[in-house]
């Protein structure tokens, strides 16, 4: 399924959470600075379940809240991981019109209190995208263990519920976005931290092939809705893997690891030639004395600067402006609440200026 960016130039998005107890306040910032692709917060303050990780586990065999580890041994799984194969093959092969059984796998109202408002946001308004998320396979996979301590990765029915359960609460969110807004276009982002670990020492039995048949299987799933597959890693990352798996998206920590794209400028060309975008994380939200000192003028001369690792590559510039996109470089949630509405603010404001700036080029 073909869809449409080029109306995305230069636009803003913001990376997942927020610091904020008052949700009313935070959908406010989401209405007043990201009026093109408004986005569902994760509010961290508000409850633990909207930590990233324990976010996507609902519905999932195996997992239990009061347990620190994937339970493959209680006496219903066998039948508990029969009937979740049995629910997504009928969710996939659309013989779930209704779509009853696939909000048994929906994101709760207490493992997102945002979600519900984000809806009225999409539903009252003439917006032609809007963003969502999920944890990586990959992250979610390397996080979770057995009752033995071992990763879940490292065993293929584990690793394969947990993909299949993120694939599952993609279309979730996909479906939910596309009922109260039937023309708008969902983003998902897929959250993929772990990614820059690949090929270090912790890591080092995790093969390629793996995370890739992972992350394009989920981005597939993805596009496959009629949603625009986007990864993002806050890390250096060998950019050539989530290209190669089919993504739309590239969205990075370009504040801190601006460079590292240029090392892959064969890939990026290709995939921005090919309608590929380019997420520019720049508003350090990592960074809580660089962000409280920055100011706009500094972060327009440092999306000039990354670019220019680009061009140095022989990628036209013109290329790079018409696929590029501004955010902030990580979730805010760790901030304070000043901190957090510093950088939403001058995300809006850094994309506003790009366009202007831009504007004839």
């Amino acid at each position: 399924m073909t869809i449409d960016l080029s109306n995305l130039r230069l636009e803003c998005l913001a990376i997942g959470s927020l610091p904020h107890k008052d949700t009313f306040r935070a959908m406010q910032l989401v209405k007043e600075y990201f009026q093109t692709v408004p986005f569902w917060p994760q509010m961290v303050k508000v409850s633990k379940n909207e930590d990233m990780i324990l976010q996507f586990l609902e519905g999932m065999p195996s997992f239990f809240s009061d347990k620190s580890f994937l339970d493959t041994e209680y006496e219903e799984f066998y039948d508990d991981l029969e009937n979740f194969y049995i629910d997504y093959e009928s969710i996939v092969s659309g013989e779930d019109s209704d779509n009853s059984i696939l909000n048994k796998y929906s994101i709760s109202e207490k493992s997102s209190c945002a979600f519900k408002e984000f809806l009225n946001i999409i539903s009252s308004s003439n917006i032609k995208y809007c963003k969502g998320q999920v944890v990586g396979p990959l992250t979610l996979s390397t996080t979770l263990v057995d009752k033995d301590g071992r990763c879940a990765i490292y065993d293929e029915t584990l690793k394969d519920v947990i993909l299949k359960t993120l694939s599952l609460k993609a279309l979730w969110q996909i479906k939910s976005m596309k009922s109260v807004n039937p023309d708008v276009t969902p983003i998902i982002f897929i959250d993929e931290p772990s990614i820059s670990q690949l090929g270090t020492s912790a890591y080092v039995t995790i093969s390629e092939d793996s995370v890739h048949s992972m992350l394009s299987e989920l981005s597939e799933t993805i596009k496959q809705a009629g949603a625009i597959s986007a990864i993002h890693c806050c890390g250096k990352c060998d950019w050539k893997l989530p290209i190669q798996c089919g993504v739309n998206m590239l969205n990075f920590d370009a504040y801190s690891f601006s460079e590292n794209l240029s090392i892959y400028s064969d890939y990026v060309k290709d995939f921005l030639m090919s309608g590929g975008k380019i997420v520019w994380g720049l508003v350090p939200t990592l960074d809580k004395q660089a962000l409280a000192s920055l100011t706009i003028d500094d972060l327009i001369n440092k999306f000039k600067s990354s670019v220019k690792y680009l061009t140095k590559k022989n990628i036209d510039e013109k290329l790079i402006i018409d696929n590029s996109l501004i955010s902030t470089s990580c979730g805010a949630g760790s901030l304070s609440e000043e901190l957090a509405e510093k950088a939403l603010k001058l995300t809006n404001e850094l994309s506003y200026f790009l366009k202007e700036e831009f504007k004839k080029r």
